[in-house]
């Protein structure tokens, strides 16, 4: 069955691209019982002179929400596997603060949460495919997963929520380039299903927020890397 709608808001401030200005056009403001955030592909940081940083650039972009598979399960760990088969994938975050010149972020939880092969979510007393992560002095944490199956009409995604603290959150999600994922789907596991022809169009929400929120995925090993910045105020 399909999630219901959006029941979390949250604003993304993705790094500005040729697309951004399109993307702020059809911005929200976020309830106040949310937290306002930034997101971006990363690029390979450009040369800076020794003992200088330098930060990326914000803009409102995009807002997503939990879904009805979130589970408050709290497993501190890299490896979200949990035994289940699938494309490696290795997710690369970093967790910046936007009105701070998007200066990293350490000691920030970051949880995501995603589908397997199959399109099942772990519910119950199973807990594969769910993992948290606590960003290091320069903002960043890794997760080891795969590349999530399709599900109920929707475009394969991973969530995420980040905390700063115990009293704030913002929660999105992750999508896939389109072909990558026909490509993937073609590798067992995922062919003891017949996938869509196109798992990504199909989905509303990844029309809205794909142009921002689609992971940038290279070769790693026998799988993928994404490296992605999520910025919060």
């Amino acid at each position: 069955m399909s999630p219901p709608p959006t029941s979390r808001r949250a604003l993304l401030l993705a790094a500005g691209t040729a697309g951004a200005a399109a993307l702020l056009a059809g911005a929200c403001t976020s309830p106040a019982t949310t937290r306002p955030t930034a997101a971006e592909p990363s690029a390979p940081p450009a040369p800076t002179p020794a003992g200088t940083t330098t930060a990326p650039a914000c803009v409102l972009a995009v807002r997503a929400g939990a879904g009805p598979y979130y589970l408050d399960v709290d497993l501190l760990r890299s490896d979200i596997t949990q035994g289940r088969d699938g494309v490696p994938l290795q997710l690369d975050l970093t967790v910046v603060r936007v009105p701070h010149g998007c200066r990293p972020l350490a000691a920030a939880r970051v949880e995501v949460w995603h589908a397997d092969a199959a399109g099942h979510y772990s519910t119950g007393n199973d807990t594969f495919l769910r993992g948290t992560q606590i960003t290091d002095h320069t903002g960043r944490c890794v997760f080891h997963t795969i590349v999530p199956g399709w599900y109920a009409g929707l475009a394969p995604h991973i969530h995420f929520t980040v905390r700063p603290d115990t009293h704030t959150e913002t929660t999105s999600q992750f999508f896939f380039p389109e072909d990558l994922l026909t490509k993937v789907y073609t590798r067992p596991p995922y062919t003891r299903r017949t996938p869509p022809a196109h798992p990504n169009t199909r989905d509303s929400r990844y029309r809205t927020a794909g142009t921002t929120m689609t992971l940038p995925l290279t070769p790693h090993h026998n799988g993928y890397h994404a490296t992605y910045t999520i910025g919060i105020t």
